[in-house]
């Protein structure tokens, strides 16, 4: 095959041989009289009417040819004249984008070159052709919603990388994404369009005006008055920034929407639609007229039930009309303008597309009766054109242009032949099948038709001011009840449309993943999966290549017809095969991770590299899973990759055969658009800087180097998937843990691996995005009834007021309607009960799967990281994005699985075999977040004890070499809700101001966890090496965050007093903010552990008791001189109120430590109050003030300083009766009494010490320690200290073997 022509030099089938008489006798050719009549039935003259008999001539399959060569050459005579017709035009017939000189800026161009995407700032590119007489119109496929400007230019518009279309003197363009029109100036115009419409784009040149039409609609004229005259021609441009896309019809394919007395810039093919018109009469007139043999008489036939049942004539006729049809049909504008056509007459008769077999009837000619490289290149520009229309089709409230134009798919996929054609090469050549899969959110809901549908808006009020739900509800009024379920019954109607569209969907995925059509090689479904696979890399292996990335909002309705599917085939399989796992219990088994049956790219697994683990884990893969490492490949992924990635780049170039453009735009471009420096095919990269054509840099040609290595998922066999006879497939290498009972086919274990990697890849976010919309209506009711209040308080005198009022209210009113509605669309479409089903299965489907690879010991590790991922995001999106809609608890099993998902945060957040920081901290953080909702906190203190305590030992590692502020938080919320004053929810300063997000797990009410605290309890008491690591690790970080956070408060407070205006940079508030916060919760665990195992800091018989209550009261001095100061860095700094410091405040950090004091001064033992008195007391920072400032008790001479001053209130524990029991107050008044009596005391008995005896290492203590061998001395605080992390002396540097008690003689 050389060409893709006309097919003029391919010898064509014959099908003339049977016309020989003697033949006639034997093939059964009826007799001549008969076929005369039935070809002259067949083949009527152009008006329809049959000759007169004197003029008719005799017909047979010998004269048949010339006979048809005369009825097509007639009245060709009259399409000459269409030459005239296209006066006022300059350029070439066949109008594209001009990809050599007319363009600015990086452009991305279809190798149709009729698509393009942007990949600079603002790019502008315009066609090859251009008019200046006359009136003319192309259309512009919209792709993306961004910025653009599109429309008409001259030659003399030179474009920039800030100035496109629309920017100089003669450019006119309209811009729908800012809903604007630009000629130098800008003014409002048209409306804001949406990915999915089509601009038409109308210039008259008699009159001089340009006008544009959205998806048919007119906007109005856009420009009058336009410069005219010699020199001046316009031709087709757009700007376009990064990223966005659209393709253009000039002409080459039937226009959308056509105006009358407007032509496209490119002629459609006249004469050839006459001809294919005519041939498509022909073919009708064949399956309309029968041949009753045996009366020897013609007959009407049912065309629906149209059969071809063998008979030569009527055979014989068809190769004669298709020898002239077939090279007409790989003409994309005749495809779409007669053939499909043609086909979706025939399914408007309605019923089930089983009900039209002559669909599958014309389609079995095709194949018989053209050329294979015709069928090829026809199907395909069929399956195009019907992604064109699908996509590009507006939303009508029944969607009965989306359903039509899937049905026909549905009836072409349903040919066997021609489906796994377009499996194997079209449909998932970059992602167009999953254009199909996808029903686009309409952004204008008043053309959508939401208005008739759903004529009652209503939304919820449940929000106070601050963005808290109103937990007082008024009763809905009666008004309010009928209007919510006139909204709900609306949805229901909508949703039953929708359905009826999702359903075709997953019809066409039913076909696609069919395993029993084995005629004529593999199957389809074994065909989709290596085509599913590589659309898989292409996005997860995505590296910078922006065009090849499937739209997120495509995958989320791609996954949910996906899951459809599937669960179809599993339950099928199931029914068949009882022993068989059902859909519900589905999972993924280890062994597809490590076996290298599935290719997972270069994604990360749990335990690092694949190759790392391959050298690391050959043993164990061996003996338990009896998978042997070949050394060669061993050692050719220790090689450095880069050589072979590049050999492999080029490879794949050179393999890749340049296939037809794909119109679509640049969501939908192919990935191979930088494989040639010279331009020569595939996608153009068009950039203005001449240097970056002359060699394929590697920055942009990176994206190329999808590893050769890892598409051998191209050759795989139905057999390598499913095994056979002792082969398992991918099912290869089963390890011990693992159950005997067979779980499903092999395939679909395959997709739902794909299912699960996809949600990952994008659909989470996408989830995560369209909540936005369901945000924007509560904020606006929240507007309209602040807007309502005011109105109702206006004074009757001030009707200005009062009008400007109810404009706000109206425009508040209007915005809600048109967002309730949109909102019921995402709803059904995003957010509806089976969709959460369907998330819920997934959850369901990680959780077993990581059970099942937990059992397997080391070889967990082969699991990629996804999964773990997908396990917290699905369970954070049912939580967070279904819940206004859908309740989670009314799932089945819910309890359940947030138990078994409880159980994996706690044991893998510390999992040794876990190496990835990222997934670590994921875990962590997801675990941070289960504790702090009283829902899912229980469902942790539901795992089994063995666990609980297993995660709580995790918990109090010490602080050191890991990311301890998660684990700190998490204890800190267990917790909240027991600690001294610790009952809040948000800080008291802080209750006036709204919260950024009250749905945030930090702002939840305290659920303190009694159970996980008694674990903890039992661990500190019981394990004599645990307790002083872990306090030891939360004193040096509590010592290391307070000391940061005074730095940075004296920086801030220079800079506040500086006189020139200066701004303190954000980043630093955060960070002194975060320090702030990070000492509060260490203090807090600290009080914590003081209230769960006092006798860790009191029982003095355990090796280091005294030395951590030593360090933790020198501490809890250090901090409240700092805060408790008079006029100190501390209060001017909380004065000024900085933005970004709100959370710094005396209230949180004084009452954390008061409630450690509390703790050791009050309530314990007289022994323990002893010995914590006398070590507070000891300390040298000690300051008696300090305490007494906690109860608003300030000095005297302070006082006497201020009194004249404003009356400035002091901090008092008092103020906070709503925070503080009473109960705490007496106890904090206990105390304070207790250590003034104390210090005076002490003072009385404290002797003078001499200098010579104070400790020369803190000066603060007597010397009481002697060190052997070298007899330096020191306190015994100091080297008990320094002895945790040093074994060397002071002073000089010897190893210290033993420490004596220094007692000094007497005689000195």
């Amino acid at each position: 095959m050389t060409s893709k022509g006309a097919g003029t030099s391919f010898s064509r089938k014959n099908y003339r041989l049977s016309t020989e008489p003697e033949k006639s006798k034997v093939t059964g050719i009826v007799n001549s009289r008969l076929l005369n009549d039935y070809l002259h039935c067949v083949f009527t003259s152009a008006d329809g009417n049959q000759p007169a008999a004197a003029y008719r001539k005799h017909l047979t399959f010998q004269n048949l040819q010339e006979h048809l060569d005369w009825l097509l050459a007639e009245k060709s005579g009259s399409e000459d004249s269409r030459d005239q017709v296209a006066e006022g035009r300059l350029g070439p017939s066949t109008v594209v984008l001009d990809h050599t000189s007319g363009f600015e800026g990086l452009l991305l161009v279809d190798d149709d070159l009729l698509g393009v995407i942007g990949h600079s700032n603002f790019g502008s590119i315009r066609a090859t052709t251009c008019v200046y007489k006359g009136k003319w119109i192309y259309e512009v496929l919209i792709s993306s919603q961004g910025l653009m400007q599109i429309g008409w230019c001259t030659l003399n518009c030179k474009f920039n990388q800030e100035e496109g279309v629309g920017d100089t003197p003669d450019s006119y363009a309209y811009d729908g994404n800012r809903v604007r029109k630009w000629n130098v100036t800008t003014t409002n115009y048209g409306k804001s369009w949406a990915a999915g419409d089509i601009v038409s784009c109308l210039i008259d040149l008699d009159e001089g005006t340009i006008a544009f039409c959205l998806n048919g609609m007119s906007l109005g004229t856009a420009f009058d008055n336009i410069t005219r005259g010699a020199g001046m021609a316009y031709f087709p441009a757009i700007s376009l920034s990064f990223k966005e896309s659209v393709a253009f019809n000039f002409g080459s394919r039937p226009l959308r929407y056509p105006v009358e007395g407007y032509c496209p810039l490119q002629d459609p093919p006249a004469a050839d639609l006459v001809k294919a018109h005519k041939l498509l009469g022909y073919l009708k007139n064949v399956i309309h007229i029968g041949i009753d043999v045996t009366e020897g008489k013609l007959v009407e036939k049912d065309t629906s039930m149209w059969q071809l049942q063998g008979e030569p004539t009527v055979l014989i006729t068809l190769a004669h009309i298709f020898n002239y049809f077939s090279p007409l049909l790989c003409k994309v504008y005749l495809v779409e303008d007669v053939l499909m056509t043609f086909l979706l007459s025939i399914l408007e008769r309605g019923g089930a597309v089983e009900s039209h077999p002559l669909i599958q009837q014309l389609l079995d000619l095709m194949w018989l009766l053209m050329e294979e490289y015709e069928v090829h290149e026809c199907l395909k520009q069929l399956l195009m054109s019907l992604l064109r229309a699908y996509r590009f089709s507006p939303i009508i409230p029944d969607l009965g242009l989306q359903i039509h134009y899937l049905r026909l798919t549905i009836a072409v996929l349903k040919h066997e032949k021609s489906r796994k054609y377009l499996l194997s090469n079209v449909l998932f050549d970059v992602l167009r099948s999953v254009v199909f899969f996808y029903i686009k959110s309409p952004l204008r809901v008043e053309e959508a038709g939401l208005q008739e549908l759903i004529p009652t808006t209503w939304w919820p009020n449940r929000f106070t001011k601050e963005g808290k739900e109103n937990k007082e509800v008024k009763e809905e009024s009666a008004e309010e009840r009928l209007r919510r379920r006139a909204y709900e019954r609306g949805c229901q109607r909508l949703k039953k449309r929708i359905e009826v569209v999702e359903g075709l969907q997953v019809q066409i995925l039913k076909l696609l993943l069919n395993n029993k059509d084995r005629g004529g090689g593999e199957a389809s479904r074994y065909i989709f999966l290596n085509k599913f696979r590589k659309f898989l890399q292409e996005n997860a292996s995505n590296r910078g290549n922006l065009t090849v990335l499937c739209p997120p909002e495509y995958m989320v309705c791609f996954l949910h017809r996906l899951i459809a599917a599937l669960r179809f085939f599993w339950d099928g399989h199931k029914a068949k095969s009882p022993a068989t796992v059902s859909s519900e219990e589905a999972y993924v088994p280890p062994q597809l991770f490590y076996n290298g049956k599935v290719d997972y790219f270069d994604l990360q697994r749990l335990g690092g590299l694949l190759s790392h683990l391959k050298k690391t884990l050959k043993d164990d893969l061996a003996a338990k899973a009896n998978v042997l490492i070949d050394p060669a490949e061993l050692q050719a992924v220790t090689m450095d990759d880069l050589d072979e990635d590049e050999e492999s780049a080029t490879s794949a170039a050179q393999s890749q055969r340049p296939s037809a453009a794909l119109a679509i735009g640049g969501a939908l471009a192919r990935p191979g658009w930088l494989s040639s420096p010279t331009l020569g095919r595939a996608n153009r990269f068009l950039s203005t800087a001449a240097v970056s054509l002359m060699n394929p840099r590697r920055p942009l040609g990176a994206l190329e180097k999808i590893k050769v290595r890892t598409l051998s998922v191209e050759q795989r066999t139905e057999e390598d998937i499913e095994g056979s006879h002792g082969n398992e497939g991918l099912l290869l290498g089963k390890p011990p843990e693992e159950p005997d009972q067979p779980i499903t086919e092999n395939s679909l274990l395959e997709v739902l691996d794909g299912i699960i990697m996809m949600y990952n890849l994008s659909v989470h976010q996408q989830l995560g995005k369209m909540v936005g919309v369901s945000d924007d209506v509560n904020e606006y009711a929240m507007a309209l009834k602040d807007t309502e209040e005011k109105i109702s308080r206006c004074p009757k005198r001030r009707r200005d007021i009062h009008e400007e009022l109810l404009k706000s209210q109206k425009v508040f009113s209007e915005k809600l309607n048109h967002l309730s509605r949109r909102l019921a669309w995402i709803n059904v479409t995003i957010y509806s009960k089976e969709k959460m089903q369907d998330i819920y299965w997934l959850l369901r489907v990680c959780i077993r799967t990581i059970e099942h690879g937990d059992r397997i010991g080391s070889l967990f590790a082969f699991m990629p990281e996804f999964y773990l991922s997908v396990a917290m995001n699905s369970y954070s999106a049912l939580k967070n994005y279904f819940s206004p809609v859908n309740s989670m608890e009314e799932l089945p099993g819910y309890e359940e699985t947030l138990m078994r998902l409880a159980a994996i945060l706690a044991k893998h957040f510390a999992d040794s075999r876990i190496v990835g920081t990222d997934i670590r901290d994921s875990l962590m953080q997801a675990l941070a977040s289960y504790v702090c909702y009283p829902h899912s906190l229980r469902a942790v203190e539901r795992i089994p004890e063995e666990q609980r305590i297993s995660m709580m030992k995790n918990l109090l590692a010490p602080y050191e070499q890991r990311p301890w502020a998660q684990t700190n938080w998490i204890l800190v919320r267990l917790w909240r809700g027991c600690g001294f004053g610790y009952r809040y929810t948000r800080l008291p300063h802080l209750l006036k101001t709204k919260p950024e997000d009250a749905s945030l797990p930090s702002l939840q009410k305290p659920c303190p966890s009694t159970l996980l605290q008694r674990h903890m309890a039992d661990l500190l008491s019981s394990d004599r090496d645990l307790a002083p690591s872990f306090l030891n690790s939360v004193l040096n970080q509590l010592n290391w965050a307070f000391s940061e956070f005074i730095g940075m408060i004296q920086e801030i407070q220079q800079a506040a007093e500086r006189l020139e205006r200066n701004f303190v940079d954000s980043r630093q508030l955060k960070v002194c903010a975060t320090c702030f916060d990070l000492s509060v919760s260490l203090l807090r665990v600290l009080e914590m552990t003081v209230t769960l195992a006092p006798e860790i800091f009191l029982d003095w018989n355990r090796p280091s008791s005294e030395l951590l209550l030593r360090r933790l009261a020198q501490l809890l001095n250090q901090v409240l001189n700092r805060v408790t100061a008079e006029r100190n860095l501390f209060d001017r700094v909380v004065n000024l109120r900085l933005p970004g410091l709100e959370s710094v405040d005396h209230y949180p950090i004084l009452v954390a430590v008061t409630g450690i004091l509390v703790r050791l001064l009050v309530d314990t033992d007289a022994q323990g109050v002893e010995r914590a008195t006398a070590v507070l007391l000891a300390d040298p920072c000690f300051q008696l003030r300090s305490i007494q400032y906690l109860l608003g008790h300030a000095e005297p001479s302070a006082l006497a300083a201020t009194a004249p001053a404003t009356e400035k209130r002091h901090f008092s524990l008092h103020t906070y009766t709503d925070y503080i029991s009473t109960e705490e107050l007496v106890k904090v008044d206990k105390m304070l009494n207790h250590l003034s009596e104390e210090s005076k005391q002490a003072a009385a008995t404290t002797l003078p010490t001499s200098e010579e005896d104070l400790c020369p290492i803190c000066y603060a203590h007597p010397i009481s320690a002697i060190f052997r061998p070298c007899s330096h001395k020191s306190c015994k605080a100091c080297i008990n200290q320094h002895l945790m992390n040093n074994k060397d002396c002071f002073f000089c540097k010897a190893t210290i073997t033993g420490v004596d008690d220094f007692i000094k003689p007497a005689s000195s």
